[in-house]
Formats: structure tokens, C-alpha cells, sequence
């Protein structure tokens, strides 16, 4: 990865290779809780919205690991709008929580409120997406985000032949909710594989919403990672660009919500399964679009197993309530402007098709009858 590559981290950060801190073995970031006297305690839990089945998923698998081992929980939905989500933290400092578990809907605006928990002796732990502009945010706890976009790149770069110079081919990149920390992390991964590719014309962008670099990611990001607004997009790349018989060869798109929308805007263009039909990524495993990959509509997805990393931050609640050192992995790559986070980060894997059972049956993230496979 090149070094003008790494700006893309957080305001004034300098990123290191994230695949190397995700091989090293965990290390151990120091506790500053001396209070092991916290059963029972209330673990105030803030999620973004409930119209991605992820976050539905997440926040239930953290109620029930924090309830099984002893503490109290206040799980909280803010329907994707950070004024909410705000008063709802608030409520939660009111209330006592001695751990906060945040999953920022907009990384940039937390740190008034969090300025307040800090001031209550409230540990905070930013759950899946970096919170910035803050030195209150004590940990943070994630998978390896810029590898999720690699393995998108790669998938691709391998599917095309783009190595053997096979090419040009038609494609049309999306990106994430310009809010979320995570979402340039998932595009540079994606970005810094196929780049090359499409200065050498192997790749062709014919809607001309190819960012010149990492950075210009913003231009083609979605907001509030929205199905719709990726449907609509997608509509009018293909009336506006593809109305003289060209075909979309490839679409990456960053996550399993904008695929969905991708896809519905693909079938109602007349795109057919298995005649011309283009690849489409994704990240999530999220059932409406597993079923796609079996029906040949989806690629591949990205998986996080966030059953892990529920495990992982319970983990980390419980190691700042008992005064024990709390797991982390990662000391350089996520600087939130202000500081830099101690991190654990999580492996992601790619299923598709052949693979779903593998892993997403085997693991039981999913029944076969969930997945109509049977």
C-alpha cells in the first residue's frame, strides 16, 4: 500500500498495514477501571437503525452474552439520525451505565456527549465503526475493514482474468454512507486492487463515476448505506450509460444492502441469470442476499461473523469491569484524529455460492431451512 494511500485512515492519521495487525497475536491494553465490584452493572448499548438486519442481529447477540454474565443492559435503535442517537447515549449516562457500546451512525459528532461520559468515569467502546474527533473512546473493536474491500478487489481482479490482462470490461463502483468511518476503509481495500486496472483500461467506468483516488471515495457513496437510493442510482447509471446496448460486466458494491438494490435495479433493466448477468460483491451475509447468491443473482459476500465480535466486546466490557487488561491487537492503524485507539480486529471471509454451506450453515450462522436449502 502506498504511503499517499494511507491519508485515508482518520483526519491527520497514518495508517500501517492492516492485514499485519490482524496476523499478530493479540496484546494486552491496560484497564484504568480499579472498581471490580460491578455486578450487575448497566451496560448502555447504541446501535444505528433497525432496517439493517445486521445491527438487529448485533445488538440482540450483546444482550444476551453481557445477561450471561451478569449485567444489566440498555439497548438502544436510533434510527439512523445522530441527534437521536445522541439523547439516547445522554439517557444512558443519566442512568448509571458504567460501559458504553456505541456503533456511531455518524463518527464526528459524538464528542460533546461522550465528553460528558468521560466526565462520569464512563468507559467507552466504539462497536464495529471509529468514532473521531474525541480522545474519550477507549477502544475500538472491529474486523479488518481495509482487507474487506481487498478481498472485494481481489475477487473481482480474479473472476475478470484482470492478471492475465483479460479485459476491457464494464464497471460501476459504489461506496458506502459517506458518514461511516468504515465505509473508505472498505473502498481503499477495493479501490487500491482494481485502480490499476482501470488506468489500464482493462477496467472501464462508462457512467465516469470512477474516483480518481482513495480519497475522492465520497463522490460515489450512499447514504445511510440505503437499498433504495442504491436502486435509484444504479437505475439511472443504466439509462443514462447503458441505453446503446452496453452491458454492465461488474458492479462492487461495498455491502449486501446497496447489492440488494443493485440487483432490483438489474433485474428491472432485463439483466438475466446466467446469460448476461454481471458479478456483484457484498459484505454481510445478510439472508435476503445469501438467498441470491444461491439463486445466482449475488457474487460473493464479505462475512463478519459478528457473533465473534459481539464475544469479543462482551469480552472487553467484562476486562474493564473486573480491573483486568483489556484485549486489544492493534496500537497504530486507527487514529481518530485526536488519538489513536487501541483496536481488536476481527478476520472477515468470503463465501459464495459453494461455500454457503461451509461456513454459514457449518458455523450455524444460518439453518438450511433459512436458506431454502432444504
Amino acid at each position: 500500500m502506498k504511503l499517499r494511500k494511507l491519508a485515508i485512515v482518520a483526519v491527520g492519521a497514518s495508517m500501517t498495514l492492516a492485514l499485519a495487525a490482524c496476523s499478530g497475536s493479540p496484546s494486552s491494553s491496560p484497564s484504568t477501571s480499579a472498581n471490580t465490584d460491578n455486578t450487575g452493572a448497566l451496560i448502555g448499548i447504541s446501535m444505528p437503525t433497525t432496517t439493517l438486519e445486521r445491527w438487529n442481529n448485533d445488538g440482540a447477540h450483546l444482550v444476551d452474552q453481557l445477561k450471561g454474565m451478569g449485567y444489566n443492559t440498555d439497548l438502544e435503535f436510533a434510527d439512523n439520525k445522530p441527534d437521536e442517537q445522541i439523547s439516547q447515549i445522554q439517557n444512558m449516562i443519566n442512568n448509571n451505565a458504567k460501559v458504553l457500546v456505541i456503533a456511531a451512525i455518524d463518527g464526528t459528532v459524538l464528542g460533546p456527549v461522550l465528553q460528558t461520559a468521560a466526565d462520569a468515569g464512563i468507559k467507552v467502546i466504539a462497536y464495529d465503526r471509529l468514532i473521531n474527533g474525541t480522545p474519550n473512546v477507549d477502544y475500538y473493536a472491529t474486523f479488518d475493514n481495509y482487507k474487506v474491500g481487498t478481498l472485494q478487489g481481489q475477487f473481482i481482479e480474479t473472476q475478470l482474468g484482470l492478471k492475465d490482462g483479460k479485459g476491457p470490461f464494464n464497471l460501476e463502483p459504489f461506496a458506502g454512507s459517506p458518514d461511516d468511518n468504515n465505509a473508505k476503509f472498505f473502498f481503499a481495500g477495493a479501490w487500491d486492487v482494481l485502480l490499476p486496472y482501470i488506468q489500464k483500461g482493462q477496467l472501464v467506468v462508462p457512467s465516469g463515476k470512477s474516483p480518481a483516488n482513495d480519497d475522492a471515495w465520497q463522490s460515489i457513496g450512499i447514504q445511510t448505506w440505503a437499498t433504495a437510493t442504491a436502486q435509484s442510482e444504479m437505475q439511472n447509471r443504466l439509462n443514462s450509460f447503458y441505453s446503446g446496448g452496453q452491458k454492465v460486466d461488474v458492479v462492487l458494491s461495498p455491502n449486501d444492502s446497496l447489492a440488494l438494490g443493485i440487483e432490483q435495479a438489474l433485474q428491472g433493466a432485463g439483466y438475466t441469470v446466467g446469460t448476461d448477468w454481471p458479478i456483484i460483491t457484498g459484505q454481510d451475509g445478510d439472508l435476503a442476499n445469501v438467498k441470491n447468491m444461491l439463486a445466482g443473482m449475488q457474487s460473493m459476500t464479505v462475512w463478519k461473523d459478528t457473533r465473534q465480535l459481539g464475544d469479543e466486546v462482551s469480552k472487553m466490557v467484562d476486562q474493564i469491569l473486573t480491573g483486568k487488561t483489556v484485549d486489544t491487537n492493534d496500537t497504530t492503524t486507527y487514529n481518530n484524529g485526536v488519538k489513536t485507539v487501541p483496536s481488536y480486529l476481527l478476520t472477515p471471509q468470503v463465501v459464495t455460492k459453494d461455500t454457503v454451506e461451509q461456513y454459514l450453515v457449518g458455523s450455524g450462522f444460518y439453518t438450511k431451512t433459512q436458506l431454502g436449502m432444504s
